[in-house]
């Protein structure tokens, strides 16, 4: 389990299906996802269940309430780097609290694990996630064309990297 001073993130697991259905059935949210929005409950829990054991998968909760927000994911490449993904309810938009979460996780890999490289794959019109990585200090890496073929078409991707001495080295906000 992490913690940050607003937040707790622990193992994501199957009976958080019901608090994540509402954002992985969220069309909007679900836009810039490599897969389609879940239809019914049902495949949320399936999908929560099969896992996959190449991925760490933090749920987001708020102080003493244990009801997931969100989550932040983790798959690591080969040794010494690791992908990283996210994903954080609408209604809780706008709070600073992904990146928190994203500035827990990415301190356990730097400082606590000795990861010397993390890097996300994001849809380029996804403004939102790729400004959160930029404050972050990811830097833009390349741009891979036609890359996925996702639930609303053929999609390129903008590559993300942070290094561990740009986490290391950085001003830390107040």
């Amino acid at each position: 389990m992490l913690t940050t001073a607003r937040l707790r993130l622990r193992p994501r697991g199957v009976g958080d299906a019901e608090a994540l259905f509402p954002s992985l059935s969220d069309a909007e949210l679900m836009r810039w996802w490599s897969h389609a929005p879940h239809e019914t409950l049902e495949q949320t829990r399936a999908s929560l269940s099969r896992g996959d054991p190449a991925w760490r998968v933090w749920a987001i909760t708020r102080g003493e309430d244990d009801t997931a927000i969100g989550y932040v994911a983790v798959g690591q490449k080969r040794p010494g780097v690791s992908e990283i993904g996210y994903l954080l309810a609408r209604a809780h938009w706008g709070q600073g609290i992904a990146e928190e979460a994203l500035t827990g996780v990415l301190d356990q890999l730097f400082l606590a694990e000795h990861q010397r490289r993390v890097f996300a794959d994001t849809d380029p019109d996804n403004v939102y996630s790729r400004r959160l990585l930029e404050r972050l200090g990811f830097r833009l890496e390349g741009v891979l064309r036609a890359e996925w073929e996702t639930h609303i078409g053929i999609r390129d991707t903008t590559l993300y990297g942070l290094l561990k001495e740009d986490w290391t080295c950085r001003p830390r906000r107040t």
